[in-house]
């Protein structure tokens, strides 16, 4: 089954209406953003901010204030760029209880272009003390992702992706905020990824093992906490680390790997991404291709570190 990570995130809320806490807020996107599956369960508990992402923030915080559970949704590119001040002053600052939620994350937001391709969220949101950052790889995981932001008391930012990805997982996956998951075994080296890289990276592991390369898959749903056990256990499994996600190699997912491993146990490193660039219009498939977001790359990047 294939679906977005957004889909999901809309169901899940529905699942939550019973939860009289729980309130949502969008910035005139609901309809893109899936909220709007809870704003026909839920009228009165539905507040459209309009084009006001800043206001929004200050809304959801004001009500995390009075005892609610605020889930304010926008574009990741809007919800981390343009209400970061926000985010970090009313929100993360005084450590109250909003899930920030930032949809058509990377650049599988497609023809949409640069200005909409939001490569940086993940670098903003970790460098926040108290925010939790979540990146699902798929529609089972998304929805297990917005159970678990409800019931952690905190700032979480969860990111989300536009396009269907395939299920990785079954429904008995459990997921834990703040834990990795072993997707497949081997010794000659670790690729760690997360969100809709996670299903590219077993892909490629796939057809590495039957050129002969063993390689361990890591999920890291949880950017920020890291499951630090799991990558350290690992570290002492194996001497090269690949990280591959949707975001700019700058301050993501292997940054923080990076800054994990060099103070404990350092290890030859590729890192895969967006190289220090803005996105651009285009198929999602050809943006993947042109910024070497592909299962090809993975496995060759992972070849030449090992020395194969």
């Amino acid at each position: 089954m294939n679906l977005a990570t957004r889909e999901a995130f809309g169901s899940a809320l529905v699942e939550l209406k019973s939860n009289e806490e729980v309130v949502v807020l969008d910035a005139d996107l609901s309809h893109a953003t899936k909220s709007i599956m809870f704003s026909k369960e839920c009228p009165d508990r539905f507040f459209n901010a309009g084009i006001s992402e800043a206001d929004m923030m200050g809304m959801a915080s004001g009500l995390a204030l009075s005892g609610k559970i605020p889930f304010a949704c926008t574009f990741a590119v809007f919800a981390t760029g343009r209400a970061f001040d926000q985010i970090r002053n009313s929100i993360c600052y005084p450590n109250v209880n909003v899930k920030v939620v930032g949809t058509h994350a990377g650049i599988s937001v497609g023809e949409d272009g640069g200005t909409h391709q939001s490569i940086e969220d993940i670098a903003l949101m970790r460098s926040l003390p108290n925010m939790t950052v979540i990146h699902p790889c798929d529609d089972v995981e998304a929805r297990q992702a917005v159970l678990a932001a409800a019931e952690h008391d905190g700032p979480v930012y969860l990111r989300l992706s536009r396009v269907a990805t395939p299920t990785l997982h079954s429904e008995d996956y459990k997921f834990e905020i703040g834990k990795g998951e072993v997707i497949t075994e081997g010794k000659e080296a670790a690729i760690v990824s997360t969100g809709l890289m996670v299903a590219k990276a077993k892909e490629a592991a796939e057809i590495l093992s039957k050129q002969g390369i063993n390689v361990k898959v890591i999920n890291l749903p949880t950017i920020k906490p890291l499951d630090q056990s799991l990558l350290l256990e690992t570290a002492n499994e194996v001497d090269y680390f690949v990280t591959v996600e949707e975001h700019t190699v700058i301050g993501g997912l292997g940054s923080a790997v990076s800054e994990l491993l060099s103070q404990n146990n350092p290890k030859k490193m590729s890192m895969i991404g967006i190289q220090d660039s803005f996105g651009k219009s285009g198929n999602p498939d050809e943006l993947f291709e042109i910024y070497g977001l592909t299962v090809e790359n993975i496995v060759e990047s992972t070849k030449k570190l090992l020395g194969k």
